[in-house]
């Protein structure tokens, strides 16, 4: 599949990865519309992997809390999964936040993609806990 990636992502192409999201949080999951954008949004990194005509097939961003990059509002297209999308958001994520001083990168991970963030190299810690409905654990990764 033929796809570009754009690193700090703005303006229409920032729009298409929140349209990406919306088919996967609130059409797909059911989280509330009203939920799923946010003040961080504004001031968050995007990266959004978008084909040929513009559509976001992958998505995510992040933000520093001191020495923590954030994972968040991690989402690929449900007729891509499965293609090595997610992992490559997550690298570029990952190196984000490595160039911002990160030395932890954290997300809130939905029980059902554990696995995924597992082979990634996050550890799950604490207990399992819901949002909008759906369950997540705290999952960390040492950033070298």
């Amino acid at each position: 599949m033929n796809y570009r990636i754009v690193d700090g992502a703005a303006g229409a192409d920032r729009d298409a990865a929140y349209a990406l999201r919306f088919r996967v949080f609130v059409d797909e999951q059911k989280v509330p519309e009203d939920e799923e954008l946010d003040d961080i949004d504004e001031v968050a990194w995007h990266v959004v992997l978008l084909t040929d005509d513009g559509r976001a097939i992958a998505t995510g961003r992040a933000i520093m809390r001191g020495d923590i990059g954030k994972m968040q509002r991690i989402a690929v297209d449900a007729d891509c999964r499965g293609l090595g999308l997610g992992r490559v958001v997550m690298d570029r994520l990952e190196d984000w936040a490595r160039d911002q001083g990160a030395t932890i990168a954290r997300l809130e991970g939905q029980v059902q993609a554990i696995p995924f963030y597992e082979k990634l190299g996050y550890v799950p810690y604490g207990e399992v806990y819901m949002d909008c409905d759906i369950p997540h654990r705290w999952m960390d990764k040492e950033l070298k």
